[in-house]
């Protein structure tokens, strides 16, 4: 097959890239570059810096398949340039589809959020449930959300909403939960957990490309929306899983976000998909990164630090 991977540089992407040209797929990774890029160059690669605003620029004749990775991620950084995040997060999205419908391309898959749901009072949250969003990051995932479900009889629409992914990328990110208090633990033997007592899903790295794939393979058999997170864990247990393999002390100070729920995804399970990693993966793929030299505490690693130096965009 022939596909276009929009953030195909970021965190997912520099793991996903090579897995689909490993199967010998075609494969365009279109990526603004903020963050650099971390996958290495291959026959069946078409590597592009570009940013998906500017619709004319993205390649997507003979496409057979989009994997809409681009996004502002997290909500430090979709506060830090509101307009910016509902840009590239939503109107972006919306001009893909619309490309996508011109050129032909059969099958869409978007990669939206778990943190659309907001808060949750429910014991387990389930596709079903209204998207309450609180920030403007959530908010946007959830139009981008609305915006392809009106495209969805001109391609196999399927939207993933994947819990947090933890575990190690070549283009890492430290900003996420596994990763950051592991990554606090190995660096300052300080860990610091604030509140505690909210749950939160994740996702293994391996497991959400293997999500992506499951579906691409399917070939547009599942659409619609889909939740992807397979461990519900509190804040301070996960505290107490990375000391176990990171030793440190657990400092715990007050939290002002609120957002705890625990995500189900039966129906993804439903579709013959079964996960083969976890949390505990997660932490160790960060230590023995940490610990063999491959990674290190750097700002380039955290998002929101890094757009704090781009220029206006």
């Amino acid at each position: 097959m022939r596909i276009l991977v929009t953030g195909g540089f970021g965190y997912i992407g520099s793991v996903l890239v090579p897995e689909l040209l490993a199967l010998g797929h075609d494969v365009t990774a279109y990526d603004i570059g903020w963050f650099g890029r971390h996958i290495p160059e291959h026959p069946r690669l078409t590597a592009i810096s570009g940013d998906t605003r500017d619709i004319d620029a993205v390649p997507m004749a003979g496409v057979d398949a989009v994997i809409n990775l681009a996004n502002v991620a997290n909500d430090p950084c979709g506060d830090l340039d509101s307009k910016l995040t509902w840009e590239v997060n939503c109107l972006a999205t919306m001009k893909l589809a619309e490309k996508a419908v011109a050129c032909g391309v059969k099958q869409f898959l978007h990669a939206s959020s778990g943190s659309v749901y907001g808060v949750k009072d429910e014991p387990e949250v389930t596709e079903d449930l209204p998207c309450v969003p609180i920030s403007d990051y959530n908010k946007t995932k959830m139009v981008s959300e609305r915006v392809l479900l009106s495209y969805a009889d001109k391609f196999a629409l399927t939207i993933v909403r994947p819990a947090t992914v933890c575990g190690y990328s070549p283009r890492m990110r430290l900003d996420v939960a596994v990763n950051l208090l592991t990554m606090q633990a190995l660096a300052k033997k300080h860990i610091t957990v604030l509140g505690g007592d909210q749950t939160r899903p994740n996702i293994h790295m391996k497991d959400i490309v293997r999500v992506f794939l499951h579906f691409l393979a399917a070939g547009g058999k599942y659409t619609g929306i889909y939740n992807a997170g397979f461990e519900n864990i509190s804040i301070l247990d996960l505290a107490k899983k990375i000391v176990e393999v990171a030793p440190a002390e657990i400092e715990i100070k007050p939290s002002n976000d609120p957002r705890s729920y625990r995500q189900n995804s039966d129906k993804l399970l439903a579709t013959g998909f079964t996960p083969k990693y976890g949390v505990a993966d997660g932490i160790r793929d960060v230590a023995e990164a940490f610990r063999d030299g491959r990674l290190a505490d750097e700002d380039r690693w955290y998002n929101i630090r890094t757009m704090k130096t781009l220029p206006k965009l």
